[in-house]
């Protein structure tokens, strides 16, 4: 008997999250003779492969043993960025006297009313992904284990299902970090921390990462003593080192302890505390802590799935082994999402998704590595990026020129309050073309993608600088970085040729 998926706490509002994305009553449907793909895994991956394959008249069979919608609906992004909106707006009002507004007493959180309003929030968007809403869209789903039986078949429970094509798209879970005693000790990951529904008063997240930020600094504004722990010189190691210094500063205002350069050696419980025992410069520290939270460590979700018998190679920690075209080594079986690549971002799961159906539906030649992806990591400030870093074109042997504006010298960004950041954005050297940038400001997110849009148009940056942009806005910071390479273009040749003109037309 299939094994519905248990969400704690037991309310409402995960009752109606259950009923959308793995309903307890679900009847799996009689199997097509064949399919056209069979997708195995409900994360954003599958289901935009699913829903577009099916879209254009394939026949889409679509197996999830868990929560339809993944990780980004159940235990990432939608209930983090939930949480972090009512941790932003708890700052908000910490800060409003700098605004010139008293508030008449210091501000509360009500923790376990912060939980359930996410839990409501992934509720109601849960419809998008349920069973019911892509059984209507024209894809059989069956809820229960998937695993690969014979060179064009896939086993779920007693049914067989026949395919054309087959695209794996399980994803990646949270495991432990090897840390002596921290499994005997317990810990939280992101597939727990949502299920809280009371405060922490003491809260330890091991992992300078995306999710050990925010989380770190949503639960900091929410009231716990946090340390956020991070082995290397710097949060965010894959971001600018400008960017990450001015979030460590902000995290630390908002009182985060920040620990760089610790490793985390070992975990003792003593007197019902967790004590983290760290190595930092000068010899051993000590954490306690009511929680350890993991921010780091993700492993890919191979195993069950019997891919020696179709001939799909994978690496245990890497995951499914993928050409540029999605193909697996088993040229009928494609991958996409973080079961196979190395950006584990739902925007990348979902481009990635639709690669595959274009190639594995098409005989399409669509290259994973023609994408131009950008990231956000949705602290307070946003960082968000694109393309190459100052470091990355570097170790790639590419010139570059920068052009920086800090928001100290954006009008809008002044008047709001958010001064403290930047727009840096890298051309190739002797030319405008865009090879990538970096945004730190409270909207970053909302503002990379014009520079985004730039790569992939192939726009140069001197074609930014004519693009009208409504004022006062924060993101007339990316003009400002145009204007600054049309200003650097004016070499004292050219100046003296136009002082020479307007002399001549006086």
């Amino acid at each position: 008997m299939r094994k519905v998926p248990e969400v704690l706490p037991h309310d409402e509002h995960n009752a109606a999250l259950i009923a959308n994305v793995h309903p307890p009553d679900w009847t799996n449907p009689e199997p097509a003779p064949r399919y056209n793909l069979v997708v195995l895994g409900a994360g954003t991956a599958g289901l935009v492969t699913a829903a577009g394959a099916a879209g254009l008249g394939a026949k889409v069979a679509l197996v999830e043993r868990h929560l339809l919608g993944g990780d980004c609906l159940n235990v990432g992004c939608v209930p983090s960025k939930s949480l972090l909106r009512s941790a932003r707006a708890f700052a908000d009002v910490r800060d409003a006297e700098r605004f010139g507004v008293n508030v008449p007493k210091a501000p509360e959180v009500d923790f376990g009313a912060v939980m359930e309003r996410m839990r409501r929030i992934r509720s109601r968007i849960s419809a998008h992904d349920s069973a019911a809403r892509f059984r209507d869209l024209g894809v059989d789903i069956f809820l229960g284990e998937a695993s690969f039986s014979g060179p064009d078949t896939v086993e779920v429970g007693d049914t067989t299902l026949r395919f054309k094509r087959a695209v794996i798209t399980t994803g990646a879970r949270p495991v432990a970090l090897p840390i002596e005693g921290l499994a005997e000790a317990g810990y939280l990951t992101n597939e727990t921390v949502f299920s809280l529904t009371e405060r922490l008063g003491r809260l330890v997240v091991v992992g300078g990462g995306p999710l050990g930020c925010e989380l770190a600094q949503a639960f900091c504004r929410l009231g716990s003593e946090v340390t956020l722990v991070q082995q290397s010189p710097q949060l965010l190691i894959r971001e600018d080192p400008d960017a990450a210094r001015i979030l460590t500063d902000a995290l630390q205002r908002d009182g985060v302890r920040v620990k760089l350069n610790a490793r985390a050696k070992k975990v003792s419980v003593s007197d019902g505390e967790k004590l983290l025992h760290l190595e930092v410069a000068g010899g051993e520290e000590v954490v306690a802590a009511d929680e350890i939270l993991l921010g780091a460590g993700r492993a890919p979700n191979v195993e069950g799935l019997n891919l020696e018998a179709v001939g799909v190679q994978y690496d245990t920690r890497k995951g499914v082994v993928v050409n540029d075209y999605l193909e697996t080594t088993n040229k009928r079986i494609y991958a996409a999402g973080d079961i196979c690549m190395a950006y584990k971002f739902t925007h990348t799961a979902d481009a990635a998704a639709r690669i595959v159906i274009q190639n594995a539906l098409f005989l399409g030649r669509k290259k994973l590595s023609a994408l131009t992806i950008p990231w956000c990591t949705y602290t307070d400030p946003e960082i968000a990026h694109v393309g190459l870093g100052e470091r990355q074109a570097a170790e790639k042997g590419i010139p570059i020129d920068t052009f920086t504006t800090p928001l100290a010298q954006v009008d809008r960004a002044i008047a709001d309050g958010d001064d403290e950041g930047f727009v840096k954005v890298l051309v190739k050297r002797g030319s405008d073309t865009i090879v990538g940038a970096t945004i730190v400001a409270r909207h970053a997110g909302e503002m990379i993608s014009e520079v985004t849009t730039a790569m992939v148009g192939k726009v140069g940056l001197k074609t930014l600088a004519t693009v009208i942009h409504p004022y006062p806005t924060q993101a007339e910071a990316i003009r400002k970085a145009a204007d600054a390479y049309q200003r650097g273009r004016l070499t004292p040749r050219v100046k003296n040729l136009f002082s020479r003109w307007l002399e001549w037309t006086r």
